[in-house]
Formats: C-alpha cells, sequence, structure tokens
C-alpha cells in the first residue's frame, strides 16, 4: 500500500466486526458520514442484526494514533440462484470514512480486507457505487457488469408544468397533454377485461406460490419469496411500502404484483414479479400500475430497473422513459461457467440494494 494518507496507511489498522459487540462502534462512524443519524440505529437492528440469511461481514478501520474508529464497511447477504442453483451473494453497504481520514489508502485498506474474507462467504459481490467512488472500486478489482436506469411514467403533467407557468395555465396545458396522450396510447393499450387489483399494506402468502411457479429466467436474480420481501419491505424501519397484487385466474391466484411505496406526488415502484416477469412483466399489469396510480392521485410512477433490452420492452411501450443511470459493479469470487454465453441477464431492482 502506498504512503497516500496524512499520517500513512500504517496509521491504520482494519479489524473484523462483530455485529452485536461493535454495534456501538459501526453507528458512530456512520454519525455525520452516512444519512441521517435518527434512522442509524433501526437500521443497524433491522440490517445487521435480523437478516434471515445471516450477519453481513462488517470490517472497521482503526486510526492508532488516537485510538478511534474512522471508518466502517460491510456486506450483506442475498439470497440469489442462477440457473436453478443456489448462488452465494453479498450486497456492498454503508461505506463510510470520517472526513479528514477520507483518502484513498484508508478506504482500499477496507474494501480490500472485506473482499479477501468475502472469498470465503460469497460466490459474488455486488453493489452501486456513485460515479465518484467508481475509479476507486476499479482499482480494487471490481468490474462494472451493467448499469441501472431510473424510469419515470408521467401522470399528470400540470405539477411539472406548474415550476415554468402560472398554475391556470399550468393547469389547463397539462390537462390538455393528458387527454392527448391517454387518447394515443389507448390505441396500442392492450383490450380487454381489466385484472382485478387490491392494495396490501403487508406480504401477501400468495407471493410463495407465484414465485415457485414461474420461469426466474437464466440470469442471476434474488430470490423473491416472502421470507425476503417481509424482511426487505414490511420489517424495514425505512418508508412504508403497499403491494398491488394483480390476478385475473378464477381461482383467485396472483399473476403479478408490484412493491410500492410513496414519495410525495410520485409513486416508486422498489421490486416487482410476474408470472411473465423472467420474459418481460406483460403490458396488461403494467398499464394496471398505471391505471391505480393515477386514480389514487400520483403525478407520476417511478422504478429502477436493470434488465435486457428484451425485458424493457413494455415498460417503454407503456411510456416510461429513461432517467438516469447508475453502474452497477461486482466482483466474482469464483470462476463463471464456461458456458455462460456474452453477456448476463441481470433482474435488479431498488430491492437488490440495502434500503
Amino acid at each position: 500500500m502506498t504512503d497516500d494518507t496524512p499520517q500513512g496507511s500504517r496509521d491504520y489498522v482494519v479489524h473484523a466486526g462483530d455485529v452485536t459487540r461493535e454495534r456501538d462502534a459501526v453507528i458512530e462512524v456512520w454519525h455525520g458520514n452516512l444519512g441521517t443519524s435518527g434512522r442509524h440505529a433501526p437500521k443497524f437492528d433491522w440490517f445487521y442484526l435480523h437478516c434471515p440469511y445471516g450477519e453481513p461481514l462488517v470490517k472497521l478501520l482503526r486510526h492508532q494514533p488516537s485510538s478511534r474508529w474512522v471508518g466502517a464497511c460491510a456486506a450483506g447477504p442475498r439470497r440469489m440462484e442462477w440457473r436453478r442453483r443456489e448462488l452465494r451473494a453479498g450486497v456492498l453497504v454503508d461505506m463510510a470514512v470520517d472526513a479528514q481520514h477520507r483518502t484513498l489508502g484508508p478506504a482500499m485498506m477496507l474494501q480490500a480486507e472485506l473482499i479477501e474474507t468475502a472469498r470465503g462467504k460469497f460466490e459474488l459481490l455486488y453493489g452501486f457505487p456513485n460515479r465518484k467512488s467508481l475509479p476507486v472500486v476499479k482499482r480494487l478489482g471490481y468490474d462494472v457488469l451493467g448499469y441501472i436506469p431510473r424510469f419515470s411514467r408521467v401522470l399528470r403533467h400540470a405539477p411539472y408544468l406548474e415550476r415554468h407557468l402560472p398554475p391556470w395555465l399550468a393547469r389547463s396545458t397539462g390537462w390538455l397533454l393528458d387527454t392527448f396522450r391517454d387518447m394515443w396510447r389507448a390505441l396500442s393499450r392492450p383490450h380487454g377485461a381489466h385484472p382485478s387489483a387490491v392494495w396490501s399494506d403487508q406480504v401477501d402468502p400468495r407471493m410463495d406460490e407465484l414465485w415457485q411457479q414461474s420461469s426466474h429466467g437464466d440470469g442471476p436474480i434474488t430470490v423473491r419469496d416472502t421470507t425476503f420481501l417481509r424482511w426487505r419491505f414490511d420489517q424495514s424501519p425505512a418508508a412504508a411500502t403497499t403491494y398491488l397484487l394483480l390476478g385475473d385466474q378464477p381461482d383467485g391466484s396472483l399473476q403479478a404484483w408490484f412493491a410500492c411505496q410513496v414519495d410525495g406526488d410520485t409513486l416508486r415502484v422498489r421490486d416487482f414479479w410476474s408470472m411473465d416477469a423472467s420474459v418481460g412483466v406483460g403490458r396488461r399489469w403494467i398499464e394496471a400500475l398505471i391505471r391505480c396510480a393515477r386514480r389514487d392521485g400520483h403525478s407520476a410512477v417511478a422504478l429502477e430497473y436493470a434488465a435486457s433490452a428484451r425485458n424493457l420492452t413494455h415498460w417503454l411501450d407503456a411510456g416510461f422513459s429513461e432517467r438516469e443511470r447508475r453502474p452497477i459493479i461486482g466482483k466474482w469470487m469464483r470462476d463463471l461457467p464456461t458456458d455462460t454465453p456474452g453477456a448476463i441477464e441481470w433482474h435488479l431492482t431498488a430491492a437488490d440494494e440495502d434500503e
């Protein structure tokens, strides 16, 4: 390691963290460096102490001259599958270093130790870094596996027009734009009876049946059973999640669901699955989502979704437009199967992150 920190890298030592014993130390490092302080303790207890797949790997950085903990990072276990076999994955989370120690050396020491320990626990490490940290993670051997775009579908134009026009003009112009757009899209919209649509404030047991009976595709994918969904959403201390449950079968079985959170006047889709999701969630399910969001007064629907061009087709056809994208980085802890053809097809949503 080069001597590129103010005191030199020899002044720092990385320790393996125990999630119970070092709880206060990790939260202390987060303070002022990671998110809102009032959310630190609830987030730690949920993500680190109650994960159904075991404890996350935690690394702590101690500054030897001051004997203070000045950095922390972690990898949370995720249950994934790939081609009908279990894939042990870890999502990179909560990288934090005190401002006065925020140079390349300490950060790379933390991540290098995390990678080394992860070799015996995970087959894949993945994460969603910001673009500023991308050069650093590349130096550690992470590859860019793809990008996760954010898509948005405007339902009501008036709130956006009010940023630039008088309210009365924004409302009338917005109404005209909404009307013409909806008439135009109605020509290409699937016809037939609407599926049944019910909102639920908790995970529905039928989600297990849907997951078990559907194809999961050829790429790595997080197991979307009720164990994961209850922990990831129902038990999370973050924003409340409601589920749009959709079906069209006489037996009442689920054909699709969307896990949603309200953010102002935007309905954010945090996760979803359907009987046909492995080849592209059906247009009629997306239209049902749009219809329910408009009925409930939302001005837009948004989601983050990394997938193949084929699986994005129906979202784009339904009027969703890409706004921005973030890189997905990863490191394989084992060799890929020799029959892996070309680019890997991912199915990653906001649920594949930590919050």
